[in-house]
């Protein structure tokens, strides 16, 4: 159905505004309703939500539902591995959120009537979702007929691909409707004063140029400072909020990549050494490109100035069946034949009448028509322009008499493109292409140039099999000797191996640097500490792309706070930290001329134009947040006490200040209410999904 494919060209960027929208993207409708207890017990419980158990089945039905509307959006017939897990990401947050608000919009009276979701899909003003979909591309409004037509063929298809597409975006509207009401609400009650309106506002008029004498905390060595445990245990107890952590896992290992070895880059330059004489011979160099090059053919015609000094040199100083190589251009080896000349314009005006095809049917009946419309005009001597207007069906250019105006090479579909570049001027040419049957016609044609059109077996440096077996046996042969973490650390020195690190969760998907680690994730929550990750069959070595990878497990952090013991260095850093800012402020403290202070303390001095509130980044110091507040309270030539920030402790004197003329209130009041109304919606979710104890046991399954 043409509706349908219409949906699927614009239903991407409909659907994309609201997977998109963080916490208001609600793409499934009530994802998990009550079951039998059989299909709840806790072997299959894949997470616990507000102590509501989900099963892996029931989660699994909602992946494969929400990648079926994927495969329909693009009109694929499956997903690649990338795609697959940020469906499953996404069915997880959905999941999560529903089950996390249902509760709360029971509570408040929070729905959508079916009055309203007609209003939503056919009122005056319909859904985003419904105008991006039935957008008219003419008119710029909502094709209300196609709208039409479309609700009825579902309504009689019910259970078709339509049908369960359209329920689909139903809800997307519900969830999307429904959170939005939540969060109108939660905006209603926060109120921004006028005054905190103008106190913001003075501090954003408040401009001044400043001189900054600092003292950074590096210029009190550590080795002055004694931190006691006492101490330690004090900061801990002070900031214990600070300490909060997640479940995760700390794992070193070592890559032992597989590399392409110089004999196996000299076996390919015998290959193409010997291939060259056939290659000279073929009568079909693409076809014979195809079956022994790692690269397609590619058709292309080029000028000399598209094709490197090396290639274009020799293909437009040669003739037709001239071999260049073998050469080496980055990771291949190559040889390349030239082809054929022609002499190609840029650019060429054309215009073409459309019949588009939807099914094989439809393909027999748009060639007749398109024939006799060829006819009308050759035989009949009737004008393309008004044939355009009466029948193509690309109604973009159908307005405009068929006219695409000038077209440059390589921009349209491919036999489209053969057909306007190749073809001789004003000819009538038939051309078949994905959209359906075009009439075409080029009016005009651009300066013509010399283009060539060159046949390249292309093969790729790739380690052989022998060097792929040589690098498993130094791999296997470091993991049989080191099944510790204490050799581990040992070898990995004494070889002068490159040792990473890695935190990691037990959702992650990839560990970074790590083609497909999915793997090495989930054994390393099974690993013991301190001793070398093994995977499903017992082996140490993981082959993650192009490397093996021997790994050990050195940490493990359970969620909650972190023990004093593990983060000890981190509080030594910020008692030290306290200590040095008390000594740099009772060393700079009680001078109001600057440059005698920076004189007596050793202190530096920069200075800085312009300083507002929301002046983070100040220039010569970096970012010091506390630098720009301290600003806005100093008056000309005013100096301030020292200011404690994030590198060191400053003091500030005001040389001039100047004063903004906007007094637009209600603007910045404006202004504040959205951030506080956005910073509410967003921390009130977090409460809720904090409150609902989410378990997570997805890591059980994928």
């Amino acid at each position: 159905m043409a509706t349908l494919q219409k949906i699927r060209n614009r239903a991407g960027i409909a659907i994309a505004i609201f997977i998109g929208m963080a916490l208001a993207a609600f793409i499934l409708g009530d994802l998990f309703k009550s079951s039998s207890s059989i299909m709840r017990g806790k072997q299959m419980e894949i997470a616990e939500i507000k102590g509501q158990s989900v099963t892996y089945p029931e989660f699994q039905a909602k992946v494969d539902e929400l990648s079926e509307i994927y495969k329909m959006n693009s009109g694929k017939t499956s997903l690649d591995q990338k795609i697959t897990e940020q469906i499953k990401e996404q069915t997880w947050q959905s999941m999560v959120r529903n089950l996390t608000m249902k509760d709360v919009y029971e509570e408040l009276g929070i729905g959508v009537s079916s009055g309203e979701l007609f209003d939503q899909v056919q009122g005056k003003n319909p859904h985003a979702i419904i105008q991006n979909i039935f957008r008219d591309p003419n008119t710029g409004g909502i094709n209300r007929s196609a709208l039409i037509q479309f609700l009825k063929y579902q309504q009689t298809n019910n259970g078709g691909k339509e049908h369960n597409y359209w329920l689909f975006i139903e809800n997307q509207i519900i969830e999307e409707r429904s959170f939005s009401k939540y969060n109108n609400l939660l905006s209603k009650g926060v109120y921004v004063t006028s005054e905190e309106a103008k106190n913001n506002l003075s501090g954003l008029n408040h401009k001044a140029n400043i001189q900054i004498a600092s003292k950074q905390y590096s210029s009190v060595s550590d080795s002055t400072l004694k931190v006691s445990e006492s101490e330690i245990k004090a900061y801990y107890d002070k900031n214990k909020d600070k300490f909060k952590q997640e479940e995760s896992r700390t794992i070193e290992y070592v890559t032992f990549p597989v590399v392409a070895s110089k004999m196996d880059e000299d076996k390919l330059i015998k290959w193409s050494n010997d291939i060259k004489a056939e290659f000279a011979t073929v009568v079909d160099p693409g076809a014979f490109v195809n079956i022994n090059s790692d690269v397609p053919f590619d058709p292309s015609f080029y000028k000399e100035s598209e094709l490197s000094s090396q290639i274009g040199g020799f293909a437009f100083s040669g003739k037709v069946g001239d071999i260049y190589g073998p050469y080496k251009e980055k990771n291949s080896w190559k040889l390349t034949k030239i082809q054929r000349f022609e002499e190609l314009p840029d650019s060429v005006e054309a215009r073409h009448i459309l019949i588009k095809v939807n099914t094989a049917p439809e393909l027999a009946k748009a060639t007749s028509e398109i024939d006799s419309i060829k006819n009308l005009i050759v035989v009949k001597g009737q004008k393309f322009e008004d044939l355009a207007r009466a029948k193509s069906q690309d109604n973009g250019s159908a307005i405009k008499g068929g006219g695409l105006g000038w077209v440059r090479r390589g921009v349209m579909v491919k036999p489209f493109d053969e057909a306007i570049f190749f073809g001789k001027l004003n000819e009538l040419q038939v051309v078949k292409t994905q959209f359906g049957i075009h009439l075409v016609q080029v009016t005009s044609r651009g300066k013509t140039a010399h283009n060539v059109q060159l046949a390249t077996i292309d093969r790729i440096i790739e380690p052989s099999s022998q060097t792929y077996q040589a690098t498993y046996t130094t791999a296997s042969k470091f993991a049989s000797s080191n099944q510790d973490l204490k050799k581990f650390k040992e070898s990995v020195i004494a070889q002068r191996l490159n040792k990473r690190t890695a935190n990691i969760r037990e959702n992650d998907k990839d560990i970074t640097g790590l083609e497909n680690s999915r793997l090495l994730i989930r054994a390393a929550y099974k690993a013991k500490s301190g001793s070398i990750i093994t995977g499903a069959e017992g082996t140490p070595i993981f082959e993650l792309g192009n490397q093996f990878i021997i790994a050990t497990l050195t940490g493990e952090q359970e969620k909650g706070f972190a023990s004093i013991s593990s983060i000890k260095a981190r509080i030594e850093y910020e008692v030290r930290k306290e200590k040095k800012t008390q000594i740099l402020t009772d060393k700079l403290a009680g001078k109001s001329d600057l440059n005698l202070l920076v004189s007596s303390s050793g202190a530096s001095l920069v200075e800085a134009k312009e300083i507002n509130f929301d002046s983070n980044s100040i220039p010569g110091v970096g970012y010091e947040p506390a630098i720009a507040g301290a600003s806005t309270a100093l008056e000309s030539n005013q100096v301030s006490k020292p200011v404690a920030g994030n590198n060191g402790v400053y003091v500030i004197k005001a040389t001039n200040v100047t004063k903004g003329t906007d007094q637009d209130v209600a603007s910045a009041k404006m202004k504040l209410a959205t951030s506080v109304s956005y910073r509410t919606t967003m921390y009130a979710f977090e409460a809720l999904r904090e409150n609902a104890k989410i378990v997570d046991k997805r890591a059980k399954f994928y």
